[in-house]
């Protein structure tokens, strides 16, 4: 039945981020600890009653470009590279939020990682094809842990369009011994939403689980600032495959 591939389909994508995981000795802790720090800050959401439950956040695909090897440097600042004396392109973005359960406890020391392609649309991956060059001050991909409020902050770039996608950035938490969870957030209000197809494939009533508002943070830089908090309920979703 169709549900019964889609599982299968989901639990194949979770078996790939895991295992492409595996043998990562080295977790990156030396430079910007000041934005998780920071997270453990941020203002939570109001408490949720015992006789209350949250909307989950609905799946989605990792799709064919989550990295085959992590850059060296991969922390939670996506806008700096180790090295490089350039910042990223782009519009630079504080992304943060809180990752709970349906019944709004907190979820403590999750590993939490974003991907998403540069200002010009490339992803860092071999099997990657674009034709414009790649921005190599934008390191790709970054991981944080989050705090005991659940919170987690990333430094990254307003998430850009590329061929057959509207704006998004992808993300994974790992629960201990669970399978991975994978969504994508987007730009709440894009116009290019209304055509992408796995934007459209979670139901409308629930678009907004994963979207959020790109706002100008009011910094001298000019940065933009975004919230999104994730809610899981492992027993929900909406599992694709296939797709970046």
């Amino acid at each position: 039945c169709r549900s019964s591939a889609a599982s299968d389909v989901y639990k194949r994508q979770a078996f790939l981020i895991t295992n492409l995981r595996e043998g990562r000795s080295v977790v990156n802790v030396k430079r910007r600890d000041l934005l998780l720090a920071m997270g453990a800050a941020m203002v939570g959401i109001p408490g949720v009653s015992a006789a209350q439950t949250l909307l989950s956040t609905p799946r989605q695909t990792a799709g064919p470009f989550y990295p085959l090897e992590l850059p060296l440097d991969d922390d939670n600042d996506l806008t700096v590279v180790q090295g490089h004396d350039a910042r990223a392109q782009g519009q630079i973005t504080d992304l943060g939020g809180r990752i709970l359960d349906i019944n709004g406890r907190p979820l403590s020391k999750l590993r939490i990682e974003i991907w998403q392609c540069d200002v010009n649309g490339r992803y860092r991956h071999p099997y990657e094809r674009g034709s414009q060059p790649m921005d190599e001050n934008f390191q790709g991909h970054g991981h944080t842990i989050t705090n005991e409020l659940g919170g987690y902050r990333f430094r990254t770039i307003r998430p850009v369009p590329y061929p057959g996608r509207t704006p998004h950035i992808h993300v994974a938490v790992f629960p201990e011994n669970e399978k991975p969870f994978v969504t994508q957030l987007y730009v709440r209000d894009d116009p290019r939403n209304q055509d992408d197809f796995l934007f459209n494939h979670v139901p409308s009533e629930r678009r907004h689980l994963v979207t959020a508002d790109f706002m100008e943070s009011g910094q001298e830089d000019g940065s933009l600032e975004a919230r999104f908090d994730i809610i899981i309920d492992r027993h929900n979703g909406t599992p694709m495959d296939g797709a970046a």
